[in-house]
């Protein structure tokens, strides 16, 4: 079974743990490991991670929280930067877009196509997703399920080669979107950080433990299926992103990188279809878990 960091409350502020089983989460902190967040965690890399898998193997009985008295947090809470994003990374994703603006030959990007998310957009699994659509803020609130890798060796200019050697590990994020602010700006920022359009979870997968190179990525609506690709549909992979990323500019420890997002979103289907209040969306990666968010 995978080790699975998560970020928990339980009566108090944010602690890091670790998955036992469905059930029960690891208490670093009870458990004699001197990590304040995942954060700590991160940085260390593989020396932590070592003495985390002992201490789940052969878990202290007071270092054991029951997940029924626990709430499962954003595995990063508060990332230290803005999320790194890349947009029209799936080749099918580009052609749906392009379609609803009437252009009926897609070309592909030649590079990736780099924006940002601010880092107080993020929300824990479960969180509802504000309705931005109902306050008037936006007309065309959509969602996009994205792989997202967590940065674990600082570097620049990192080749391709080494690149993967650079991620610590895996986890899922929404990309909730107001569409007409995104175009009506000009650039993509604005409509990519509205309040709580980053739900992000439920826990960081490492990546010695994780092939993502090769996955399925679904989401559903109200239990209606949206999306569903696969990693290896990717225009630019991992390896490329960081590779694009990294050039001229340091990436650091806990930097969070989503990867884009597959066909399916709902400003292009037919009618387009909006998220409102009273909506559920449900992601599933392929080995990694699901996240799942209410809208509200």
């Amino acid at each position: 079974m995978s080790l699975k960091l998560v970020t928990f409350s339980a009566g108090s502020g944010p602690r890091p743990g670790a998955m036992l089983g469905d059930s029960e989460i690891l208490d670093f902190q009870a458990a004699g490991l001197g990590y304040a967040d995942l954060s700590a965690v991160i940085a260390e890399g593989a020396s932590a991670l070592a003495a985390i898998r002992a201490k789940v193997a052969a878990p202290p009985a007071s270092a054991k929280v029951a997940l029924s008295a626990a709430k499962l947090l954003a595995p990063l809470p508060r990332p230290a930067r803005n999320i790194f994003c890349v947009g029209r990374n799936y080749m099918d994703h580009v052609a749906e877009g392009d379609r609803t603006r009437g252009i009926t030959s897609s070309e592909l990007p030649k590079f990736p196509q780099f924006f940002t998310k601010a880092p107080e957009t993020v929300i824990a699994p479960g969180a509802s997703i504000p309705d931005h659509g109902a306050t008037g803020v936006t007309e065309w609130l959509d969602y996009e399920a994205e792989l997202t890798m967590i940065i674990g060796k600082p570097g620049a200019n990192i080749s391709r080669e080494d690149a993967l050697s650079h991620v610590f590990g895996w986890t899922i994020a929404n990309d909730v979107t107001g569409r007409d602010l995104q175009r009506r700006y000009g650039q993509w920022f604005k409509g990519k950080s509205l309040d709580g359009s980053c739900p992000m979870g439920p826990w960081i997968i490492p990546a010695d433990e994780l092939d993502a190179s090769d996955i399925a990525i679904q989401l559903w609506i109200n239990g209606e299926q949206r999306q569903s690709s696969r990693t290896s549909k990717m225009i630019f992979d991992p390896k490329d992103i960081i590779f694009h990323l990294s050039k001229g500019f340091t990436l650091l420890p806990g930097d969070v990188i989503m990867t884009g997002t597959p066909e399916g979103v709902g400003y292009a289907m037919v009618p387009p279809k909006v998220l409102k209040t009273g909506d559920t969306v449900k992601i599933v990666v392929e080995n990694l878990g699901e996240l799942t968010n209410p809208v509200g």
